[in-house]
């Protein structure tokens, strides 16, 4: 079976092999815009993500009073979030880069993601680092439902010093 068709499985006993705070030593997004609890899976072209969904969360208050859903468009931001960890493995020293959407195709919902749910997003590298670009397949997993996938290029960009 392929890599990438393997549905990821979270066990919360494991030990992540990224913890929030090596994640936010990664990325720049901050709470409550982090939305890459902990990497739980990574190989040379691609990464497993978790985030925790919980009430508290900012997005639920408006995104549906009385029936939160996760908007959609932060179910992609946690995949993009994740595959941002990913883009490490493709530069020299991932702190002294950011990465941009610049494209997403075949962006399908297939269900909905609700307080206390458990946000798995694997994403596999499609087309490596070329130039400034990089291509990748996300999915995101609530147990064994796909509940969104999509196709996404990022550029990289090594932060000003």
């Amino acid at each position: 079976m392929a890599e990438e068709k393997i549905i990821p499985v979270y066990d919360p006993c494991a030990a992540p092999v990224m913890d929030l705070l090596q994640i936010e030593e990664i990325l720049p997004q901050r709470p409550p815009f982090l939305f890459v609890d902990r990497i739980v899976e990574q190989g040379d072209n691609y990464v497993v993500g978790v985030k925790m969904v919980t009430g508290n969360e900012p997005f639920f208050q408006g995104h549906f009073p009385g029936q939160p859903v996760m908007p959609g468009v932060l179910i992609v931001e946690a995949m993009g979030q994740t595959g941002g960890i990913l883009i490490g493995n493709y530069v020299d020293d991932p702190k002294k880069y950011n990465s941009y959407f610049t494209k997403f195709d075949n962006v399908k919902f297939r269900g909905k993601v609700v307080p206390g749910d458990v946000l798995l997003c694997k994403l596999t590298i499609t087309d490596p680092l070329r130039h400034t670009f990089i291509s990748m397949h996300g999915e995101a997993y609530v147990g064994k439902t796909k509940v969104c996938s999509a196709d996404m290029t990022v550029q990289v960009i090594r932060k000003k010093e």
